[in-house]
Parts: C-alpha cells; structure tokens; sequence
C-alpha cells in the first residue's frame, strides 16, 4: 500500500517496490526535462529580441549621417566644379582647376555611394544572421527535445528491465532467491 505526504506544494509517494520506484524516477525525470527544452527557445528569442534592439539604432544613425554629412559636400563640390567647367574662361590654366576638381567631386561622389550601399549590405547580412540564429535556436530546441524523449525512453526500458529481474527474484518457483 503507497502513502502520500504532501508539505510545501511538494507531493512524496511512498513507493510499495523497488519497481515503483524506478517508475516514479522515470516520470520525475521526464517531467523535468520537457520544460527545459521550452526555456532554451525562450532564451534564444529573447537574446535575438535584443539583438535587433541593439542594432536598429545605430542602423538608423548610419543612414543619417551619410545623408546629413557626405551627401552635402559631395552635392558642394560638384556645383563648384559646374561653376569652374562654365565655357565663359577659356585659359587653359584655369581649365585644369575645374576638370580636377570635377573629377574630386565624382570620386567623392563614388566613395559616398560605396559606403552607403556598403552599410545596406551590413544591414542585409544582419538581417540574414537573424534569420540563421532564428533555425539555429530552433534546431537546438528541437535537438534537445529529441534527446530528452530518447532520455526517457532508455530509462523507461531500463525501469522495464529491472522491474522483470524484480519478479524473476521475488518469484516463490524460483528457489531460494539467489540470481540465476
């Protein structure tokens, strides 16, 4: 006959065998593991959440400062050098200032672009590793959740085997209850 004590929200069953008691283990065990497996995707999403936070700001501040900064100049630039390539001057001297300076302002120009479209790649691989981290954490749940069902299924069969070598030993036919 099994006894139940219950203190502090916790309930004790007092096992009748050693069978029993496998059993119980087994279940506990199994109880505990399946929770985890909801913790770990938990966590990963949280820390993805977080991540995103993080990186969304400064993103932002990219964007605008290659906007507010670089774009200014380079639009400067590029009307001082249509200023200076005006057919009005013809002296070949003052032909070379406004072709450079044309030229400076278009190499900026590039130079500008390069690091805008550079940063919306960044921003495209961000969202990519966002991505990659989303089927990792979801890999390693599912990962986990497998090991936890085959943690479970070995130590139920295990509580299968003892319980037979129980009855084999407490068997009356057996003998003198030596181990065969």
């Amino acid at each position: 006959m099994s006894l139940t004590m219950k203190k502090r929200r916790l309930e004790l069953v007092i096992p009748k065998s050693r069978i029993d008691q496998v059993r119980s283990q087994t279940a506990r065990a199994v109880e505990k593991v399946g929770p985890l497996a909801a913790q770990a995707r938990d966590v990963a999403s949280r820390r993805i959440e977080d991540a995103r936070v993080w990186a969304a700001p400064r993103l932002e501040r990219a964007a605008h400062s290659v906007e507010e900064r670089i774009a200014p100049r380079v639009s400067a630039m590029l009307s001082d050098a249509a200023k200076a390539v005006d057919p009005g001057k013809t002296a070949k001297a003052k032909r070379r200032w406004p072709v450079l300076t044309l030229v400076t302002g278009v190499a900026l120009g590039a130079i500008g672009y390069v690091m805008y479209r550079n940063n919306q790649n960044w921003v495209d691989s961000m969202t990519e590793a966002e991505g990659e981290a989303a089927a990792l954490a979801g890999e390693q749940v599912a990962e986990t959740s497998r090991r936890a069902a085959a943690t479970g299924e070995r130590a139920a069969e295990a509580s299968e085997r003892l319980a037979e070598k129980a009855e084999r030993l407490a068997d009356p036919k057996g003998g003198s209850g030596r181990r065969p």
